[in-house]
């Protein structure tokens, strides 16, 4: 019961309140981005999070189609997001909810491995007088655990020119 315990444990620190900026953001953590993952910037435009370079909010004319400028790879002028930087950068996976992902993950397979230590008497003793079936909960925690088939990155830079 002690890495049930720990999983808990782990849910509250990471689900909990935890340090904050004044605007509400999570504040702390370094950048973590999802290499291949493409990120809606806004109205149609999308672009690969590893080829973003850097996020600036717009100041000046500021509109609903002109939050941030986001500069890329390959290109001398930024791309006019309708986006926050907040919410672009959420969607690269740079910030806690990217790092929450992975924390996750890494529960989830403790507790994958905490059922194979299961010895048979017990698993018995759970499907009859609990109703816990640990071989279904085996099989859809290791199906959610396989990484999905990664592709060959492409070029984007012929997008909006």
């Amino acid at each position: 019961m002690s890495v049930i315990r720990g999983v808990l444990s782990w849910f509250r620190d990471a689900f909990g309140p935890g340090p904050r900026t004044a605007d509400g953001r999570r504040s702390g953590g370094s950048m973590d981005i999802k290499r291949d993952r493409m990120v809606f910037l806004g109205y149609g435009k999308y672009w690969r999070s590893d080829a973003i370079i850097g996020l600036m909010p717009i100041e000046e004319e500021r509109g609903p189609k002109r939050r941030t400028n986001v500069f890329v790879q390959g290109r001398a002028e930024p791309i006019i997001a309708s986006r926050t930087e907040q919410s672009i950068l959420d969607e690269m996976g740079a910030t806690g909810d990217g790092f929450q992902v992975q924390g996750l993950r890494e529960a989830v397979t403790d507790l994958l491995a905490a059922f194979h230590e299961i010895s048979p008497a017990l698993r018995r003793t759970l499907q009859n007088e609990h109703h816990l079936d640990v071989e279904q909960w085996e099989q859809r925690l290791g199906e959610l655990l396989r990484a999905p088939q990664r592709s060959e990155p492409g070029e984007q830079n012929d997008l909006f020119e």
